[in-house]
């Protein structure tokens, strides 16, 4: 790498004069403290969230084939309750039908789903009261993985608009057909019957996902396709607005959040000379009829007209909190998912990945200031390292985010916010080094788990696979 990950700077005055530098665009305090900005409460849903952590929705491919959780599921969740982030947002992505899974043992809707999410919830509540916390603000994720569908292994992909190289970079038949409107409007009563299970097991709220390029964000961007869900902004956010009516007619009471892809760039693949990454070339094609904030005069830019204007309808809908994240992991991790190291399908970072992080930060940023009623979870934290908690504390006290979101990290770490808010000093050997490891792991049909940091895993034949792959696939 010919970039200095942040851990290498060992005071913050040398990464402020580093981010100034390279134009990041982003500042950070000096320290941190026991009862600082990050200890603060917010009021969402009726409750108090008792600080500002949150920790991300993780998809662990570790479930029983049938969508039940497995002993590595529930660990995970237990430990987020550990953590002692105030508000668990989305925990699990939970497929509403099993054919809209992304692999094979991801969870998903089933008949005894109920019980199986009453246990993950159980499990979020005995961490938190085990180490010391109070009842974390708890909510699962509802998805469908559309054009990443992998319900059984191979690619099944359930696409609502065609994109003709995303086609071609998954190489699949550019004419696979389209989900009809009326499977769309099954696949939309299947998230109210999700949500009224999570309800009754529980949960205090439903995360309707709308990112990373599965079905809901997919439809964000049908600018071609014809019919009642695609072409006009309407048309396009029609079934989660169908969605969201749904919800509130059989689940009374039960609050309602979104993850969203608040803005894209083009897809990005490996060099063809070298490892690092490069946008794909595509002369002439219009990349705004396929994705959803992209610049129409530099598709390596964002647009932010049509989130905002999204986040303003969440606003009418009384939806009010937004995670924010960017891109798709799929086709610019580097974008979305910053890290020093790629998973073994990715590539080198183009660009320093603190680069990436002040992009999630000012879309955070621009986003709060357009739409002051809805509250904001921040992404992109996690590749700070030793000064996530210097950087997460300068944009709560400054009012660029209400929420830091965590998610890489906890893997490795979970209770990184109990130590911020006791203001104690961060445990560096637990700290997430971006290896991607968790990812390469599930892109390689294993589960998903920090092999390099924390002994549960490390300990598991599946580490030693990684790390083959890390050799053969790494510079």
């Amino acid at each position: 790498m010919d970039f200095s990950p942040p851990g290498h700077f060992r005071n913050a005055a040398d990464l402020r004069t580093h981010l100034q530098t390279l134009g990041a665009g982003f500042g950070l305090d000096d320290g941190y403290a026991a009862g600082g900005p990050l200890g603060q409460p917010l009021s969402l849903f009726g409750r108090t969230v008792e600080n500002r952590f949150v920790t991300h929705p993780m998809e662990g491919w570790d479930g029983t084939t049938e969508g039940a959780p497995s002993e590595h599921t529930l660990r995970r969740w237990r430990r987020f309750g550990e953590s002692g982030a105030g508000l668990i947002f989305g925990g699990e992505a939970f497929a509403v039908v099993p054919e809209g899974r992304a692999n094979k043992n991801q969870l998903h809707l089933g008949a005894d789903s109920e019980r199986h999410l009453a246990q993950l919830l159980a499990e979020v509540r005995a961490g938190s009261q085990e180490a010391g916390g109070g009842k974390p603000l708890t909510s699962l994720q509802l998805t469908h993985s559309g054009r990443f569908s992998r319900p059984l292994g191979p690619f099944a992909p359930r696409i609502a608009h065609h994109h003709p190289l995303l086609a071609k970079k998954y190489n699949l038949p550019e004419n696979l057909p389209l989900l009809s409107d009326g499977e769309l409007e099954t696949i939309g009563e299947a998230y109210v019957r999700a949500a009224a299970v999570a309800q009754r097991a529980g949960f205090d709220f439903v995360d309707v996902k709308c990112c990373h390029g599965y079905l809901l964000h997919e439809l964000l961007a049908s600018k071609t396709r014809k019919g009642s869900y695609g072409g006009s902004f309407g048309n396009r956010t029609r079934l989660f607005q169908q969605i969201i009516a749904g919800i509130r007619n059989t689940c009374p009471g039960l609050g309602i959040a979104v993850r969203l892809s608040a803005a894209d760039t083009v897809p990005f693949q490996r060099g063809a000379s070298d490892p690092t990454g490069e946008p794909m070339s595509a002369p002439d094609f219009d990349w705004t009829l396929y994705h959803f904030g992209i610049s129409k005069d530099d598709p390596t830019r964002f647009d932010l007209a049509e989130p905002i204007q999204f986040v303003q309808m969440l606003q009418s809908l009384d939806i009010p909190l937004v995670n924010v994240t960017l891109g798709s992991p799929y086709w610019n991790p580097h974008l979305q998912r910053p890290a020093a190291y790629p998973p073994s399908d990715g590539y080198q970072p183009p660009a320093d990945p603190l680069l990436m992080v002040g992009q999630h930060l000012a879309v955070t940023r621009a986003l709060v200031q357009a739409c002051p009623k809805t509250r904001f979870v921040g992404t992109g934290y996690t590749y700070l390292q030793e000064w996530l908690p210097h950087v997460a504390q300068h944009e709560v006290a400054a009012g660029h985010v209400h929420l830091i979101g965590l998610g890489r990290l906890v893997l490795s770490y979970p209770d990184l916010p109990r130590d911020v808010l006791a203001g104690r000093p961060l445990q560096r050997k637990r700290i997430c080094r971006t290896f991607s490891d968790c990812t390469t792991g599930p892109r390689n049909g294993m589960l998903s788990g920090c092999f390099p940091l924390d002994p549960y895993y490390k300990e598991m034949p599946e580490a030693a696979r990684v790390k083959a792959i890390n050799q053969q696939n790494r510079p």
